[in-house]
C-alpha cells in the first residue's frame, strides 16, 4: 500500500498537488485548483449551487447528519461520483447508571458502550450522540462515494476505530486531524492502518518524512484521479 497526500486548506492557493478547500466567499471562482470542496455547515441548497458551479467532489458535513436524504437527492442530480462526506468525530463519552429493580440484593453498574465508539458532531464542535461508523455505512448506501474522516486519533481506541474504518473502507476514506496541531502521522499509519491524510500546509509541506518510510507504505503525492 502506498500513502497519498492531499493539502487541506481553509482558502485555495496555488500549490502543487490536490487541495481539499473548506466552503467560502467566492470559492467558485477557484474550484479549477479544489481537488474537492469541504461544505461543513452548508445546507442542501449551498451544495446544489458547487455542484452546479463545477466542483468535482463536494464533501458534506452537517446538511447530511440533519437529513440523511440529501445525498441521496444530490446523488440523483448531480451524480454520486461527486458525493461525500466530511465526518468530524470524537470519542463518544461512556454514562454509567445503577440499575437496582431486577435483583433487590446488589446493584448492577452498567455502561452505557460495550465498546468505544466515534460520534459524529455538528459543525459547531457539539456532539450528535451518532455512531460514526453506523452513520458513515448508511451514507454510503444513499450515494457517498468518499469520506473524510476528521479526528483526533490519539489513543489505542482511536488507533482501533480507524483501523477498523479503513479496513471496511479502503480507498474511500481519507483522515485529517481536527484540531491537533502535531498528530502522530507514524502511528496513524502504523496501527490505525490510514493510506490517504489530508493535512493542513503545515503538515502537508512536511510530508516527506512520511515518504521515507519502508517500501511496503512508500508515499506518493496523491491518487491519479486527483492529480
Amino acid at each position: 500500500m502506498t500513502l497519498r497526500f492531499c493539502c487541506l486548506r481553509d482558502t485555495p492557493d496555488n500549490v502543487p498537488g490536490p487541495q481539499f478547500v473548506f466552503d467560502g466567499p467566492a470559492i467558485e471562482a477557484y474550484l479549477d485548483c479544489c481537488a474537492a470542496v469541504i461544505l461543513t455547515e452548508g445546507d442542501e441548497q449551498r451544495a446544489a449551487t458547487l455542484l452546479e458551479a463545477g466542483v468535482p467532489l463536494l464533501l458534506i458535513g452537517e446538511a447530511a447528519l440533519r437529513d440523511s436524504e440529501v445525498l441521496t437527492r444530490l446523488a440523483e442530480r448531480f451524480g454520486n461520483e461527486r458525493i461525500g462526506l466530511q465526518v468530524p468525530v470524537r470519542r463518544l463519552a461512556v454514562d454509567w447508571s445503577f440499575e437496582t429493580v431486577s435483583n433487590a440484593d446488589f446493584k448492577v453498574v452498567t455502561p452505557s458502550l460495550c465498546a468505544p465508539t466515534w460520534e459524529v458532531l455538528f459543525a459547531d464542535g457539539s456532539g450528535s450522540g451518532t455512531h460514526a461508523d453506523w452513520w458513515i455505512g448508511q451514507m454510503l448506501e444513499r450515494g457517498a462515494q468518499c469520506v473524510l474522516l476528521r479526528a483526533d486519533i490519539d489513543s489505542d481506541d482511536d488507533l482501533n476505530l480507524c483501523a477498523g474504518l479503513q479496513e471496511s473502507l479502503g480507498d474511500h476514506l481519507w483522515v485529517a486531524p481536527l484540531a491537533l496541531r502535531e498528530p502522530s502521522i507514524e502511528a496513524w499509519v502504523e496501527f490505525g492502518q490510514v493510506r490517504q491524510l489530508a493535512l493542513p500546509p503545515e503538515l502537508f509541506d512536511r510530508r516527506e518524512v512520511w515518504q521515507s518510510a519502508p517500501p511496503e507504505i512508500a508515499a506518493t503525492d496523491a491518487p491519479k484521479e486527483f492529480a
